[in-house]
């Protein structure tokens, strides 16, 4: 029996109609707007967003294997490292995004975070210093931080990671799940 294609009530207007199994409604009814705990994650979703400028989603989502293979786990201290023949071995496979400034971007926000290190121990302890801010203020602080970080990349990065809310529609289940695991937008906007 196939999955129902019907739109479910509440649901997000740009998936309600997909399957489950589809990776674009995966992506929302799992990953969309929840927090994520670990610098690797955050980076990897920095870079993949990035990546995404100019392309679909859905693009990103078929390559995301690939990403983490080329990448080597995104670990940010061993991107930092990159050298020249890393960026051509990079530019050279076919399974990920060969933009020549998109990972550019990746190995100099990995250093631009290693720089950070002294006064934040982690991407994530970075955001939280600076959590809560409106999204034009976001902006301008990714963009004075790092590079390749405009409006649309920064917001889907924030709303994406819990950040900033917008990710999910009032009344969309799965908003409520990213709340209850702790969406920092969440928390910023109860806090007394």
């Amino acid at each position: 029996m196939s999955e129902s294609t019907e739109p479910l009530h509440g649901y997000c207007g740009w998936v309600a109609a997909r399957p489950v199994g589809d990776p674009n409604r995966d992506y929302h009814d799992r990953e969309y707007g929840f927090p994520i705990g670990d610098e690797r994650g955050l980076f990897r979703l920095l870079v993949l967003e990035i990546n995404q400028a100019g392309l679909s989603w859905s693009t990103i989502l078929k390559k995301r294997a690939a990403f983490d293979r080329a990448y080597e786990g995104f670990e940010v201290e061993r991107i930092a490292s990159y050298g020249p023949a890393d960026l051509e071995r990079l530019l050279a496979d076919p399974g990920i995004i060969r933009n020549r400034l998109k990972i550019g971007a990746a190995i100099e926000n990995a250093r631009r975070l290693v720089a950070l290190r002294p006064d934040y121990p982690s991407f994530g302890a970075w955001l939280d210093a600076h959590h809560p801010l409106p999204k034009d203020e976001w902006v301008k602080l990714f963009k004075r931080t790092f590079v390749f970080t405009g409006g649309e990349i920064c917001g889907e990065f924030l709303m994406s990671s819990g950040y900033l809310d917008g990710a999910h529609v009032p009344g969309c289940p799965v908003r409520e799940r990213a709340i209850a695991a702790g969406a920092a937008w969440s928390r910023a906007t109860s806090s007394p």
